[in-house]
Parts: C-alpha cells; structure tokens; sequence
C-alpha cells in the first residue's frame, strides 16, 4: 500500500514514498534547483532543465531505499493552484516521470496541484487525521502565495484572503538577496533574525482578510538606510509577515469562528513566526520544516487518499 510522490515546483525537484497503511512517510529526497548568486529565481526553461537532470537522479536514490516494486499509486503535481488556468511549465518534469512510473507498472497516475501538496503535507504534520475531513483555516505562505484559505480537507479549498501585490516568501528572498544572502533566502532570513532580541512593532498593511506586502521591502530597505544591522532586519521582515497573518485570520474568524487554524508553506518553517503567532492565537498547528517546505509529501499523501480510499 504503497504510493510514490513527485513534485517538482519552480525552486525544489522532491520525491516521496508514503505508505497508506502505517499512514506514515517511509522516505523522501529532495534537490533544490540551483540559482546563481544576486538572482532571484530562475527562468520556466531553466527549472524545467533542472528538473528532468535531477528526476532520474533522485528516483535512483530512492529505489537504494525503498523497494519500488511495493509502489501501488503515483501523485504528481500539474499545476501550482487547483482553478481554471493555473500552469507553470516546470510541472511537465514531474508529469512525465508519473506517466512513464506509472505505464510501466499499470498502475494509477493522480494528479494534483502544488497547493493541494502544502496542504496535505501540513496537515498530516497535524497528527489530525480529522483535518482531512473537517473543516479549518489554512494560512499557506511560500514564493508564490500568501493565501488565507478555508479549506475541507485538500478538495474544497477557498480562498478567503490574500495578497494584493508581493507575496511573502517573494519579500523574504528580496531583502536576503538584498543583504546578500543565497537565493532561496528563507533559511538564512531566520538564522539572522534568530540573534536578535530587539523590541519591534511592525506596522502592517491590511484590507479586509487582504494584506499588502510591498510595503514590508520598502521598510527594511529604509531599515537599513538607517544603520539598522542585518539581524533586525532579518526579525522585522518575519514579524511583519507574523503580524499580518494574525490580523486576517482574526478577521477571517468572524466569519468562520471555532476553526482550527494550520500554516503550510517555507515561509511558515520560520521558528520566530511560529513563536510570535503562537503568543497571539490559540488552536493552531505549525508542521516542522520537513513537511512545510517544497515537498512531495503531500502529494504522495493525496494519492494515497484517492487510490484507495475513493
């Protein structure tokens, strides 16, 4: 009862083997695309190359592993959000390693969304297997989303907040690079922030469960114009970030009150998030790095979920 994972999203290649009847992850590999330094990304070609090179690579190490032959299902990540018109090229790589996996051994091939991988990765991190059930809130925060999302289970998934114009993992790695940091900056924004203890109040930018983030770079580029040293930096782009998901989902919860509240995505690893969100709100689950990080995971958790139960 075994199902292969395969997500290969614009900054990490990840594989992943979950076994349906322990409901636990037996292995995972993952390789993130490599990014020159000062860039900010890379280019849909250039991921798409990356990912075919490492694909093979990565399948070789988990069959040193796991044996292969157990793999009854395979969950693939085709899109970045599961609605009408969402593609990214780099996701081709990883289809097409599911579809020949899964001719070969005539077994299902499921398709879902890098999204819907957050989500079933972070939850399964919950230990809830109520989640994938029951309502709750999702605050899913990376390079590509800030989204607030009232979700039941990883199928029904509403957006009831976002952001205007940055993302919040986009913010992040600007001001790394802008300080120096390696693309993706996230690791090394929280190791910073780490080692300072300065008091700060971040001032944040909030419509509604909407929230603007272009301002957060225009604050720590004015930050450092004022002498301030990278740590503090650092603390107050995650703070800012912390504060904001605080404020929409307190305003969310008028709405959809009593609701349990899970962080997925990079940005969400941060321990100085987790320990400052946690301080303000109760009733919420935060997955270790592991599970909230680019992963296939969730995806290989989804095929499990499809495959054999229905």
């Amino acid at each position: 009862m075994f199902t292969l994972g395969i997500d290969t999203s614009n900054y990490a290649t990840s594989l992943a083997v979950y076994d349906a009847t322990a409901k636990e992850v037996v292995c995972d590999k993952k390789r993130f695309l490599p990014v020159k330094p000062g860039q900010l990304g890379l280019r849909q070609s250039d991921a798409l190359f990356h990912h075919t090179v490492a694909l093979p690579e990565l399948l070789s190490e988990l069959a040193s592993e796991v044996d292969l032959s157990k793999i009854a299902a395979v969950g693939v990540s085709a899109r970045p959000r599961p609605i009408n018109g969402s593609y990214m090229p780099c996701f081709l790589a990883g289809i097409n390693l599911a579809v020949a996996f899964g001719t070969a051994k005539n077994i299902p091939v499921l398709k879902s969304s890098h999204q819907q991988g957050h989500i079933a990765a972070a939850l399964l991190a919950t230990k809830q297997e109520a989640f994938f059930h029951e309502p709750c809130l999702v605050f899913h925060v990376s390079g590509g989303t800030t989204d607030l999302l009232l979700c039941n289970g990883y199928k029904e998934i509403t957006c009831v907040g976002t952001s205007n114009d940055l993302y919040a993992g986009q913010a992040v790695d600007r001001i790394g690079v802008k300080l120096g940091f390696q693309f993706p900056a996230g690791p090394t924004v929280s190791e910073f922030a780490a080692k300072c203890s300065e008091p700060m109040k971040p001032k944040v930018s909030i419509s509604g469960t909407n929230c603007n983030l272009s301002g957060l770079e225009n604050q720590c580029i004015r930050l450092l114009e004022q002498g301030k040293s990278a740590e503090y930096v650092c603390r107050y782009c995650l703070l800012y970030i912390a504060e904001t998901a605080i404020k929409m989902i307190k305003i969310a919860q008028v709405q959809h009150p009593n609701l349990p509240i899970v962080f997925a995505g990079g940005v969400m690893s941060s321990d100085i998030i987790r320990q400052y969100v946690t301080q303000k709100l109760s009733n919420v689950y935060f997955a270790p790095a592991k599970f909230s990080s680019d992963n296939a995971i969730g995806i290989a958790r989804i095929a499990a979920e499809e495959a054999f139960n229905g």
